[in-house]
């Protein structure tokens, strides 16, 4: 077993681990206890002593403290989940050494190719070590890249014990992918005063701020009837679904809005003549907003409704998370940390907002402060991904940077 970031990434990328919306237990695939389980190990390998996996797959882990400064427990937080958003079985990394720029084609499916146009941020990669996929599946750095990451730097601190720090506590996640991540966790056992999830995207970004989230489910009940006598009596389910799809605002959806922009987005839609159901996702970074959108949708959804007389609809709303800028900024301490680690690697830090979210949103509202770091991964959610293994290196440094600056202003 090899210990280098770029190790540990290739070597839990290739168990699959996906999340499943549709399963109810959590986690919500028993195959993501199978990264819990080597995690566990290695942990337990390094010498950290407590580590365990627990009924739900979380992984808890503590670092103790070397200092006798009062220092506040800070914990380090990844998903083990990837998204079902694309298949995530019989992964195989590719590691492009010494990337010279170019698009770059992948070897699976010569179809797909990571294109400079597309992924600008390859400019910055020149001389850097990329990893992808073939192109048959997605890669699982969001967010074995954080998971690697994390492993990488509590390494380190084992192997350099002349390096003052407070305790650190480990929190590895599932089911992050489908809403879940935080559900589970006992936040009275991690016995963390603030956290970090390191589920970001381009190095020297920091997140603090995410969307705030719903979803909504709409069943609707139409009235089904033989299509030769249908006539002044059908009232076809599928079509009342299409209708409410068909009206949604075009200039309110994730593909026409970026920046601060909220959007309506339908998920699934399914049925027959009978009945039909729809899903969707709501977004925006302001609550009030988020509200206005579940109310247009409503009122769309009824008007619709209109048209049908004999048949009826029902309109659930679930509140999934909140923008955790409300808890961040009552913590400053928090950010500022962080951007002075960011500063200590070589970065200039930047501010960003999420359009989505991670588990530092739930967590934020459940008791822990938690902004988000950079992994260095980039189009997440697709065969596209990419990592690179530098910018990786550079998160690594940026964990043990910020373990250090809490230690030495405590």
């Amino acid at each position: 077993m090899t210990d280098t970031v770029l190790d540990r990434l290739l070597r839990y990328v290739m168990i699959d681990t996906q999340s499943d919306p549709e399963s109810m237990a959590q986690p919500s695939t028993e195959k993501q206890k199978n990264l819990a389980r080597v995690l566990v190990d290695e942990l337990l390998a390094m010498g950290l002593s407590d580590s365990h996996m627990d009924e739900h797959g979380n992984v808890y882990a503590t670092l103790p403290a070397n200092t006798g400064k009062p220092v506040p427990v800070i914990c380090f937080c990844s998903h083990m989940d990837t998204a079902p958003d694309f298949t995530g079985t019989g992964v195989k990394p590719q590691v492009l050494r010494n990337y010279r720029g170019g698009d770059i084609v992948l070897p699976g499916d010569t179809s797909r190719v990571i294109r400079v146009a597309e992924h600008p941020d390859l400019n910055d990669q020149i001389g850097h070590d990329i990893v992808t996929t073939d192109g048959t599946t997605l890669l699982g750095a969001d967010d074995k890249a954080g998971v690697a990451e994390i492993m990488t730097a509590m390494r380190h601190f084992v192997d350099n014990p002349d390096i003052p720090h407070g305790t650190v506590k480990v929190l590895f996640t599932t089911d992050e992918e489908i809403g879940r991540g935080a559900d589970k966790v006992d936040l009275k056992k991690l016995g963390a005063a603030f956290g970090y999830t390191m589920d970001g995207g381009k190095v020297g970004e920091i997140e603090n701020e995410t969307f705030s989230a719903d979803g909504v489910d709409i069943a609707i009940t139409g009235v089904s009837m033989h299509p030769g006598t249908a006539k002044d009596v059908m009232e076809n389910a599928i079509k009342i679904a299409a209708d409410i799809v068909a009206r949604l605002p075009k200039d309110q959806a994730p593909e026409t809005t970026d920046g601060r922009q909220g959007f309506i987005h339908p998920t699934d839609i399914s049925g027959a003549m009978d009945a039909a159901h729809l899903k969707f996702i709501i977004r925006d970074f302001d609550v009030k907003g988020l509200h206005e959108k579940e109310a247009l949708l409503e009122g769309i959804a009824q008007d619709v409704m209109k048209a049908y007389p004999g048949s009826s609809m029902t309109f659930k709303v679930r509140e999934q998370y909140r923008n955790m800028k409300e808890v961040l900024d009552r913590h400053p301490d928090v950010i500022a940390n962080l951007e002075e680690a960011v500063r200590r690697v070589g970065l200039t830090p930047v501010t960003a907002s999420i359009r989505g979210g991670t588990d530092g949103s739930r967590l934020s509202f459940m008791g822990l402060p938690c902004p988000n770091i950079y992994t260095g991964g980039h189009a997440y959610h697709s065969p596209l991904e990419w990592v690179s293994v530098q910018d990786m290196e550079v998160s690594v440094k940026t964990i043990v940077e910020l373990v250090k600056v809490w230690e030495e202003r405590a």
